[in-house]
């Protein structure tokens, strides 16, 4: 084996020294804490913030299979978009998904690290990234206080779409099993507005900002009454809507930390099947 093989082989093993505080500071330098809601639990959920980091995995959920991936990887870091720790644990044991992960993140030295709806609010955020993939321009904060982070985004499109073709096309960029709509807009989709996860309580917002569309992960039953005509619903699934959160945390580390091993799950975490 040649010199250079050498090095290429074992460069993961010896690259820079990045520790867990510096991937900390780089996230919450494009997504603060403050600005998580304030039911959230964004932030450290385990380990420490001195250890050196082998490499990051970046997924939406934590899950047992996420944390093997991760070992299997050599890595020590897991990051999420979804906080393991949502609630607080009442105990540590084999009981719940929760505790099972943490006791496995503890006994592999696995530091866990969660952006969530600070991520979801920040400019250039989770919402950024979804209009960015359905090609919307000119885009703004839906619901907002200082113009610099807020909640939902709305934006146009370059061409109008007929409602119909334009949920197509949601469906198949965002790998939709199955979409649910309201009865199709009689007329042209051109101003969207969009909120990843459970985002449904911005409908409102939506139609006072004019928008054609609306799109959302998640949308409770009784909202769909009453806005036949004024305005077209596409919710496309929790998951769905926010697959490609890990996409961003690649970004948003590569360029912080040039260097640092990174890897997007493999792991298809959604929980909801359809038959």
């Amino acid at each position: 084996m040649q010199e250079s093989e050498l090095f290429v082989n074992f460069a993961p093993l010896i690259f820079h020294g990045v520790k867990v505080k510096e991937v900390k500071e780089a996230l919450e330098r494009f997504a603060p804490l403050p600005l998580q809601e304030e039911y959230d639990n964004a932030g450290l959920q385990t380990g420490l913030l001195e250890a050196e980091v082998s490499g990051a995995l970046l997924c939406l959920d934590v899950t047992e299979d996420v944390l093997q991936e991760a070992v299997d990887c050599g890595y020590n870091l897991v990051v999420s978009h979804h906080p393991l720790l949502f609630r607080p644990l009442r105990q540590v044991s084999d009981f719940t998904l929760g505790e099972r992960c943490v006791r496995f993140a503890v006994k592999h030295d696995i530091a866990i690290y969660a952006a969530h709806t600070n991520l979801d609010n920040a400019h250039g955020g989770v919402n950024f990234e979804i209009a960015r993939r359905l090609g919307l321009k000119k885009v703004t904060f839906l619901q907002t206080q200082d113009g610099k982070s807020g909640s939902g985004i709305v934006g146009d499109l370059t061409e109008a779409e007929n409602p119909e073709a334009f949920m197509k096309r949601v469906k198949s960029i965002f790998e939709v099993e199955c979409l649910a709509h309201n009865v199709w807009l009689n007329r042209m989709v051109k101003r969207v507005a969009l909120c990843g996860g459970a985002g449904d309580f911005l409908i409102n917002e939506a139609v006072k900002a004019g928008a054609d569309a609306f799109l959302t992960g998640e949308m409770k039953y009784h909202l769909f009454f009453g806005l036949e005509g004024r305005i077209q619903i596409g919710v496309l699934g929790h998951y769905q809507s926010e697959q490609f959160t890990k996409n961003l945390l690649h970004d948003i580390l590569q360029e912080a930390l040039p260097g640092l091993p990174l890897k997007m799950t493999q792991m298809k975490t959604n929980p909801i099947y359809y038959l």
